[in-house]
């Protein structure tokens, strides 16, 4: 087959890898991370877009790396050609091989951080699309010194707290180790910051397994919906997590 992948750039090496390995032919088109800071509308609009430009006379089918990730991919209609997505709330599922085994660590360990090489390299320090941020437009990312300019000392204190500390209420961080990484860096990192932080530290190993079976297929119901011409996605609001109308 005949494939093109959009994907999100938090998941670069674990597609590049699962493309490298597959016997299809797969166009890859990664979008920024910035997507998941501009609020569900703003994400669509930009997944939308790259759908659009697609020519689809050239694909069997187009896949999404995405989750349902807050929504931000329902709407999506499949042109042309079939549109399949993972059964996911988010990119932890994908990168732990499927959303029962992400459920499963969640409810046993709430409170958790979790970050992967993608997290980390493409993910807290960059800038693709700050501007137009929740947290920009929020003011959530302003500089303590700024508030206190503008509020007072006390009030600075508490907004500083309350809106613009948006890791309080973590109390660990789990780094999710793929197989694919070119060395501890990643590792070194995350253990670095859980200590910094003052969080308990544990390493995941995660499973490629949903990652490459949606870049191989076919796609089995139980793990991937495939939107047929003419349908888009929507949330499922069950185990199944979204569906096609």
């Amino acid at each position: 087959m005949r494939l093109k992948l959009i994907a999100c750039e938090i998941l670069y090496r674990e597609f590049c890898a699962a493309v490298a390995r597959s016997t299809n032919r797969v166009d890859v088109e990664f979008l920024p991370k910035g997507l998941h800071d501009v609020g569900r509308d703003g994400m669509f609009a930009r997944i939308k877009e790259a759908l659009e430009n697609v020519d689809e006379s050239q694909y069997d089918a187009v896949l999404l790396g995405y989750a349902l990730c807050s929504n931000g991919i329902v709407g999506l209609a499949a042109r042309s050609i079939p549109l399949v997505v993972a059964r996911a709330h988010d990119c932890i599922s994908l990168l732990l091989g499927s959303k029962e085994r992400y459920l499963e660590y969640f409810h046993g360990h709430p409170g958790v951080y979790y970050k992967s090489s993608g997290w980390i390299e493409r993910g807290d320090e960059l800038e693709q699309l700050a501007h137009d941020s929740i947290q920009q437009t929020a003011g959530m990312n302003q500089a303590y010194e700024d508030l206190v300019k503008k509020y007072g000392e006390e009030n600075a204190r508490f907004l500083n707290e309350k809106l613009c500390d948006m890791t309080r209420n973590y109390t660990g961080l789990t780094y999710i180790e793929m197989g694919i990484e070119p060395d501890d860096r990643f590792e070194r990192q995350s253990r670095k910051e859980a200590a910094q932080r003052g969080w308990k530290y544990e390493k995941l190993l995660g499973d490629m397994s949903l990652i490459q079976a949606l870049i191989n297929g076919p796609w089995d119901d139980e793990r991937f919906l495939v939107v047929r011409p003419g349908q888009q996605v929507a949330a499922g609001f069950d185990d199944r997590i979204i569906k096609s109308i």
